[in-house]
């Protein structure tokens, strides 16, 4: 049986670490950490972390996209554990115009590459 995709949009194989803060219920900075995008779209991100992020954690985030750096918020909508590490879904809460169009290249530059990658798989 498929399994239904529950995304609006389409993610594509990314890595880039980023740094994160934890955010408390009064918006309050907590632990300081690092991780990586395992994938990335226009309204999100796959989040690798050493340490479990709960459903619904409020995150500052800063990546770096080639030369620009983008700063935003998102809230997890999912975390697992995965070889030793975690993986969270992080939807986007607020980035801003900037960030996005910065996203918007990056997703369009991994969707090129995935299609070029397609085409070098054997049959």
């Amino acid at each position: 049986m498929t399994q239904k995709e529950q995304r609006n949009f389409i993610r594509y194989d990314a890595l880039h670490l980023l740094d994160y803060i934890v955010l408390d219920e009064n918006g309050d900075a907590g632990e300081y950490s690092m991780g990586r995008t395992m994938d990335v779209s226009i309204d999100g991100i796959k989040l690798e972390t050493s340490s479990r992020l709960k459903a619904g954690t409020r995150l500052l985030i800063t990546v770096g996209l080639e030369d620009d750096l983008v700063d935003l918020e998102g809230r997890t909508t999912h975390a697992s554990p995965h070889d030793g590490r975690f993986i969270s879904g992080v939807g986007f809460i607020k980035i801003s115009k900037n960030g996005r169009r910065v996203f918007a290249k990056y997703v369009e530059a991994f969707r090129r590459r995935k299609a070029e990658l397609e085409k070098q798989e054997p049959l």
